[in-house]
């Protein structure tokens, strides 16, 4: 492979209406945290359960293990009922994007806080195949927060992306995402980091997490990964 792009899912690649971080809210609030909109956005694009685990300590509800996991059974079967109510559907452009990169010979991985269940029923719903090299794939990759030591802002999803992908310089590697998790998660892999307005993030939040750019969508990159300049 001549490079990496490494993108988040939702709100970067599939546009779903934000409803993860709605089902997310509603999850903690039933479970009896009152948290703000500042500190709500601090926990978007994180791991699931660890977001779950932060936002019902700060919202001063319980938060111990059991008490985690049964919350975050929770989420998930709310997600999963709300993504078969209102199917995500992929960010306009994306697939002949994606197909275009991999065919200019870089390998597109995508990164994601979901649990491998909800992942792979998404990119299932959307007809995403997933095999390294087949120029019939859509995807090079998909990497869990949950299948990592830790998920963003930790960098060790991207890096794992770059392992996947055999590509072991960082100039080699754009990884794209809505949230300034996902920026701060660029940052700490020493990639060039670069926010999408399509998802949760604002231009603010992103620059403020230190984005090299922030973009309208990841369709606006140009898949010359040796130069990564927008369009």
């Amino acid at each position: 492979m001549h490079g990496l792009f490494a993108l988040d899912i939702a709100g970067t690649t599939v546009d779903e209406g934000n409803i993860v971080y709605d089902v997310l809210r509603r999850a903690v609030t039933e479970a009896g945290a009152t948290i703000d909109e500042s500190a709500f956005a601090d926990w978007t694009g994180v791991e699931k359960q660890w977001a779950i685990r932060n936002l019902l300590r700060l919202g001063g509800a319980d938060h111990d293990d059991a008490r985690v996991a049964e919350v975050f059974a929770s989420f998930t079967a709310m997600l999963q009922r709300a993504y078969r109510d209102t199917p995500p559907r992929p960010v306009a452009g994306v697939e002949t994007w994606m197909r275009e990169a991999r065919n200019a010979g870089a390998a597109v991985v995508l990164t994601t806080g979901f649990a491998r269940p909800v992942a792979d029923a998404l990119l299932e719903g959307l007809g995403w195949r997933v095999e390294a090299g087949d120029a019939d794939a859509t995807l090079d990759g998909l990497i869990c927060a949950t299948e990592v030591r830790a998920g963003r802002p930790a960098p060790y999803l991207i890096q794992h992306a770059m392992e996947l992908a055999g590509v072991e310089d960082v100039v080699q590697v754009v990884a794209a995402g809505d949230t300034a998790a996902d920026v701060l998660a660029a940052r700490h892999a020493g990639v060039r980091a670069v926010g999408v307005l399509s998802g949760a993030g604002s231009r603010e939040q992103l620059e403020a997490a230190g984005a090299d750019v922030v973009v309208d969508s990841v369709i606006d990159l140009s898949v010359d990964i040796a130069t990564a300049a927008t369009r």
